[in-house]
């Protein structure tokens, strides 16, 4: 699995809400926590379409 750039990943926000992501390591994902949404990385690079992110459980927003 390739790792995305930490620098790139500090620059995106939400697609749909404009505010900042959360980067998970372990499961290569960006979470969007006011979307409650998962953005996945795939082979390093961020895919930021909301149709392709899945929903976030409500224990994983209130972490």
């Amino acid at each position: 699995m390739t790792k995305p750039d930490l620098k790139l990943l500090e620059l995106l926000v939400c697609p749909l809400t404009k505010t900042n992501l959360e980067y998970d390591e372990t499961k290569s994902e960006l979470i969007s926590k006011v979307a409650k949404l998962a953005y996945p990385i795939r082979d390093g690079i961020p895919v930021m379409v909301a149709s392709e992110a899945r929903e976030l459980a409500e224990d994983e927003i209130s972490k």
